[in-house]
């Protein structure tokens, strides 16, 4: 079958086309024919040699969608559409193929009123809720999730108000990209080109601050944010592409009995998964949530399509049609 490979971990070089062999469904996988893979920072921090537990050769790719071909059930029979995300194209084989053999606690059936990029693709869903979900998150909330065009972000922002946040708050460094995201209906986009991010922040919630801080960029942001931390609130990092290494006054927790805790998608229990499976999925229905799409590539412009998530930084997502 096609794929594409990561023949090592220096670079958007070393992704090359391959022929490599079809995988099989087999107890408790099934064999899912990919139709879109997404692209995710993830993607990147592996093939540039920062996830340490991956090993070369590896099928990136760690989330994606298609039609069940082999080994369905009575939850998802054959020719279902189906979407999944797990520790494809880091611990395993992953999505920029033309197959994968997927575990039934990885899947989800695909809502009817959607087409398969539409759907967004999981990973950002899922890490956004339950990370929510882990910070106490509760109707009249306040929230905020830096980075408006970034996919954790947008899904952080876009569940809180789905969910009915007080304030679903993100922010961006492109005086362009907030006008984008305004036209979007995001009307609480702090653009960091005209005013900083405490500043926003405290101007949007009457100076009240943000109960819950969904951070995956790191560096600098996840300092300010700390300071805007409302009482008794909480900061989840999850991220680091602006950097692993941040400066923090540690009275912006101590004064506020506030705190900082860490995420990490696949170390959640199946549980968890399945209940945010269900409540996604719920509001994909209703359209309540709307995955964005920035932009297409076929399955060999994989590098190309990796190099603009990360250097381009487009508002919404960008997939691989196969």
């Amino acid at each position: 079958m096609r794929a594409i490979i990561a023949e090592g971990f220096g670079g958007y070089q070393d992704l090359k086309p391959a022929d490599i062999p079809k995988p099989t469904a087999s107890d408790g996988r099934v064999l899912v024919r990919m139709t879109v893979a997404g692209v995710t920072p993830l993607d990147h921090t592996t093939l540039f040699g920062n996830f340490p537990m991956a090993r070369a050769p590896l099928v990136p790719g760690n989330e994606g969608a298609g039609i069940v071909e082999e080994g369905g059930d009575d939850q998802f029979p054959d020719g279902s559409r189906v979407m999944f995300t797990g520790p494809y194209g880091v611990l395993e084989n992953g999505a920029f193929s033309e197959w994968v053999a997927v575990k039934k606690e990885h899947l989800s059936l695909i809502p009817d009123n959607l087409g398969d990029a539409a759907v967004g693709l999981p990973v950002a869903y899922l890490t956004a809720l339950i990370a929510l979900r882990g910070a106490g998150f509760q109707p009249g909330k306040t929230v905020l999730a830096p980075a408006i065009g970034g996919s954790v972000g947008n899904a952080v922002t876009q569940l809180a108000r789905a969910l009915s946040a007080r304030d679903a708050i993100s922010t961006t460094t492109s005086h362009a990209k907030a006008e984008q995201a305004k036209e979007l209906g995001f009307s609480e986009v702090i653009d960091l080109t005209t005013e900083g991010l405490a500043e926003g922040v405290r101007r949007i919630t009457d100076g009240y601050g943000a109960d819950i801080v969904v951070d995956g960029i790191g560096g600098d942001i996840l300092s300010e944010a700390l300071e805007v931390l409302a009482p008794g609130g909480s900061l989840t990092t999850l991220g680091y592409s602006a950097s692993r290494k941040t400066t923090i006054d540690v009275t912006n927790l101590i004064w506020k009995g506030a705190s900082i805790k860490s995420f990490l998608l696949f170390s959640q229990p199946v549980s968890a998964w399945a209940e945010a499976w269900t409540t996604i999925t719920e509001l994909l229905k209703s359209r309540r949530v709307e995955p964005i799409i920035a932009k297409t590539f076929p399955l060999g412009g994989a590098a190309e399509a990796l190099r603009h998530l990360v250097e381009g930084r487009p508002l919404g997502r960008v997939i691989l049609t196969i």
